[in-house]
């Protein structure tokens, strides 16, 4: 079955329609989607590592994009933004992240921007709490842009060689995977 799922993304990631799904996958990312679009930008480095920097920018500019969204929802309907992180198990969330607005302004989205915390949580909070918006779009351009750039170098310096071995030892690199996944998650409640 892994193998399968495999074989599956890499040849979508390799389609001459990846580059959309990947927009759609970042933009709904941060908002509402809890899929983090690093599942399909690396492999389609991999596939294609000559567009890895293209693939970044895309993914940087669905994410952004989808973070204006998150961020409307937060501010213009606070109870739905407030419904969707009860529903993400955050329901205290928007005081902490208030309070660490007021403390730390706009380096409170630059870090979380970078971890595997769930985006949608900084861009829905960002808009409960009345950020600056302009201040919130750079921001949020300069973490996931880092973010996915750094992915793509990655990649592409490494992936071509790594790609044998990731093959040989799928399992192995798929348990590795979901355990920095769910280490992220546990860290991000641990955090709220």
């Amino acid at each position: 079955m892994l193998r399968g799922l495999y074989d599956w993304v890499m040849s979508l990631a390799a389609s001459p329609k990846a580059p959309w799904w990947l927009a759609a996958i970042a933009f709904a990312e941060s908002s509402v989607f809890p899929a983090p679009p690093d599942a399909m930008l690396a492999p389609m480095v991999l596939a294609r590592p000559e567009r890895g920097y293209r693939y970044a920018a895309i993914c940087t500019l669905g994410s952004v994009l989808g973070g204006a969204l998150g961020y409307a929802i937060g501010y213009f309907a606070a109870p739905l933004g407030q419904k969707l992180l009860v529903l993400t198990g955050h329901a205290g969330g928007l005081a902490q992240y208030r309070a660490w607005y007021d403390q730390f302004g706009v380096w409170v989205i630059l870090i979380k921007g970078l971890t595997p915390i769930p985006y949608k949580l900084v861009t829905i909070a960002s808009g409960l709490a009345a950020f600056s918006f302009p201040m919130f779009i750079a921001a949020s351009v300069v973490t996931r842009g880092a973010r996915y750039f750094l992915v793509a170098a990655v990649i592409k310096r490494f992936g071509p060689q790594l790609l044998p071995v990731i093959e040989r030892r799928l399992a192995l690199f798929a348990a590795a995977v979901l355990a920095l996944l769910v280490g992220g998650f546990a860290l991000a409640h641990f955090l709220h």
